[in-house]
């Protein structure tokens, strides 16, 4: 029987413990697509107990899969995000942990207390105290500060998620922060238009008041509304911005406008609050990503699709704690028609930026595997679109095991740009080490089957490769 947790945790085979332990293990971590927020890295956020780093509440913005996980264990709402005392909270989660054998927060939960706080203990309602103080304890020490986490993660490169309207002021801090040397971790913003693009939603005609005032231009049009955006993303480019980030939600749309008047027609009915058709919400989202994706591409940014996921089902919860709050789900609605539509015209039209397409459906992996075969125009002898990492409802070992397996099977797994934390928790960067594990297990087992050559330096380029190389020079940084 093995240790829980050992040293060769995950690790099957004596190649894929050699890979993690003297290659993977010791490379920085580039985040590229995370939710933390820039203001509390800018003001180095100090945490008084472990629910606040690890549950957190709806105001603050909290761990949903630990949300979800109580919920799913029958604990009531109180105890969750309601008005339970911090301390009750943590018990209810020390109590629901027991039950989460096979479910990825076991372990990330446990490789969290183990690499932050030292503890090698087993999680429950019986070690629930001790876990609470020795938490206490660490969390007091100066180095226990949202920055001290980040750097004690071996963090090289952070990008946030942020609005083309937002002001960008605690990026400031931080870039210069980190041209003083005061902190070593870059912090770029990400660009994430979305409230922009989904004109069919509740709330349109403010936000465009919002972006006009943010980039001091007058939006009455679809040209104006592009006009905005460009200035804002020059706005975003000044400050180190890489890359953008697109939800598409349940579906990728793709529809053809008839013209230009088509596009402010229905610009203008949304500004309005009046409804609009399904072709029409997909014509005007075509023409504006084709635009946004030629602007990325003439700024040399990388443009992240993710699509697949129900968002916001459970209208009781949308109603008392609002969005992202645990309850969005799957999609199984396939958009590989209007996805290999959409990049084709980008292509036709502007030539792709460099692209990562994620789905939050499994189903689909083996599509996108396929569907980005088709768009490799490289010009610099690195690819030009890419599978991303299996994320949100895929990151567990047999998600990132099979994501990896179908891309190595239709793609080209050494040039997969790895694994993110997509995540809102300064102590999540345990999930790379997860990912890191696991991809060296895969790679050791063709290793050991005979599927690859016994040639450790090759094997462990691979490795490298995925880890932190590939998106090291995706994004040339």
């Amino acid at each position: 029987m093995k240790k829980f947790l050992g040293k060769n945790f995950l690790l099957y085979s004596d190649a894929a413990r050699d890979l993690y332990h003297n290659y993977a293990a010791k490379l920085p971590i580039i985040d590229y697509h995370c939710h933390l927020n820039p203001r509390e890295i800018a003001e180095d956020r100090r945490f008084s107990n472990i629910t606040e780093l690890w549950i957190g509440n709806p105001k603050d913005g909290g761990d949903h899969y630990k949300w979800r996980a109580m919920r799913s264990c029958g604990i009531p709402e109180k105890y969750i995000t309601g008005d339970a005392s911090d301390y009750e909270k943590f018990r209810a989660y020390a109590t629901a942990m027991p039950k989460l054998a096979g479910n990825p927060l076991y372990h990330w939960s446990h490789l969290e207390l183990r690499r932050y706080f030292g503890w090698e203990g087993v999680l429950s309602p019986e070690t629930c105290d001790e876990v609470w103080e020795l938490a206490a304890e660490k969390l007091a020490e100066p180095e226990f500060s949202a920055r001290g986490i980040i750097a004690r993660s071996n963090v090289e490169l952070i990008c946030t998620t942020d609005d083309p309207a937002d002001t960008l002021e605690y990026h400031d801090k931080l870039a210069e922060a980190y041209r003083n040397g005061e902190f070593k971790t870059r912090v770029l913003p990400a660009f994430r238009p979305d409230k922009a693009v989904n004109c069919e939603r509740e709330g349109y005609a403010a936000y465009i008041e919002r972006l006009s005032a943010a980039s001091g231009v007058k939006i009455d049009c679809f040209d104006t509304l592009c006009e905005a955006l460009s200035k804002r993303m020059d706005f975003f480019a000044a400050r180190g911005c890489k890359v953008s980030d697109h939800g598409m939600d349940t579906a990728v749309p793709f529809a053809l406008a008839a013209n230009k008047k088509q596009l402010d027609d229905t610009f203008s009915a949304a500004l309005e609050g009046k409804p609009l058709t399904d072709e029409q919400v997909a014509a005007f989202k075509t023409a504006l990503y084709c635009f946004l994706a030629s602007e990325y591409r003439r700024r040399g940014w990388v443009m992240q699709i993710h699509y697949g996921v129900l968002r916001n089902v459970n209208p009781v919860f949308w109603k008392s704690l609002g969005p992202d709050c645990g309850c969005d789900v799957i999609c199984g609605r396939p958009s590989t028609y209007e996805l290999a539509m959409l990049l084709g015209k980008i292509a036709a039209e502007s030539g792709l930026p460099r692209t990562i397409i994620y789905s939050i459906n499994p189903a689909d992996n083996a599509a996108v595997a396929a569907l980005i075969g088709a768009f490799q125009q490289s010009e610099d002898g690195i690819p030009l679109v890419y599978q991303g990492s299996a994320w949100w409802f895929c990151d567990h070992k047999q998600g990132m095991r099979e994501q990896m397996i179908t891309l190595a099977n239709l793609s080209a797994i050494g040039c997969f740009p790895g694994m993110l934390t997509d995540s809102r928790s300064f102590v999540s960067y345990t999930r790379h080490e997860y990912f890191r594990r696991i991809l060296c297990d895969l790679v050791g087992e063709w290793v050991e089957n005979g599927e690859l050559p016994a040639d450790l330096d090759l094997a462990a380029q691979l490795v490298m490769d995925v880890c932190y190389n590939n998106i090291k020079r995706i994004l040339g940084v």
